[in-house]
């Protein structure tokens, strides 16, 4: 069974309303498929207006989300997940970012405490040293700060394409998160190429990551990335020690091994009131 992370009874939550249930969701998803991105961004914009959030981690897909959506709304909310271990060059695209947009991007950082508890264990590096303790690492450092991240939208939007690996293939443009207590998800360019990507990239001079000049294909964390060769799959350079696992971190998909939940329960449970982490353990 997937790990559930009780929330703090303290942790006030903002007042959300713009909720959609599986029938509408359903709806709008059939209506949208076939629709560029654009349409299903003005669409998510008019639906949940400043209840809506685009999630980046600054790869080339969520660049191009902010250019589309900046562009019907110069408002958008966008966010997001800073493991504390993003190369360089990521954070000084967010400043590109917020230079060329004019966007304070919304940032949320996991759990000092957790974090602490977890390298005092396992070390800085726990991550190369089996599946699960990489799949830890993510947890504390992506997974937690996400769902605390999600509290503050009624609807979010990412970046997911359905040719990016086999765990994407099915998503729908427009769903239900139910790892996230029922909003919507949003992925409008489910339905989009990499050569679709970087063509709008470069045809309306998009800020993008330098890394991707250097032979990136995917960027996440510093230790966790590196170059491909042409014609490797562009998730390659993610985790690339492993063997057999999946190119998962669990933002965007639940991942179950048996092995890390119980770990990461008992370091939640050592952080204040047995209630998992008042900060970034939600």
């Amino acid at each position: 069974m997937a790990l559930q992370i009780e929330l703090d009874e303290q942790v006030e939550t903002p007042k959300l309303s713009l909720i959609m249930d599986e029938l509408e969701a359903g709806e709008a998803a059939v209506e949208l498929d076939d629709q560029e991105p654009q349409a299903v961004i003005e669409w998510a914009i008019d639906r949940f207006g400043s209840e809506l959030a685009i999630c980046s981690s600054f790869q080339a897909e969520g660049c191009l989300l902010i250019d589309m959506a900046w562009r019907i709304n110069p408002k958008i909310r966008v966010f997001t997940i800073d493991t504390g271990r993003q190369p360089q060059e990521t954070y000084d695209l967010i400043d590109k970012v917020r230079d060329r947009y004019g966007i304070n991007t919304e940032v949320f950082l996991p759990d000092t405490k957790v974090v602490e508890q977890m390298v005092t264990k396992h070390g800085n590096n726990l991550f190369y040293r089996d599946v699960n303790k990489r799949l830890l690492c993510c947890q504390v450092r992506k997974v937690l700060p996400l769902r605390r991240a999600l509290m503050n939208y009624s609807a979010w939007m990412t970046g997911l394409r359905r040719d990016q690996w086999a765990t994407r293939s099915n998503i729908r443009k427009i769903e239900i998160d139910h790892d996230h207590g029922g909003i919507v998800k949003l992925a409008p360019l489910a339905d989009w190429t990499e050569q679709e990507v970087w063509d709008y990239i470069r045809a309306n001079e998009v800020p993008y990551n330098e890394l991707y000049d250097k032979g990136y294909k995917s960027i996440g964390c510093g230790p966790c990335t590196r170059p491909v060769d042409d014609g490797q799959d562009p998730r390659a350079g993610r985790w690339w020690w492993e063997t057999g696992a999946p190119k998962e971190c669990g933002m965007h998909c639940a991942i179950e091994t048996g092995g890390f939940e119980h770990e990461l329960a008992a370091l939640l449970g050592k952080n204040g009131n047995g209630h998992g982490s008042t900060n970034g353990g939600v």
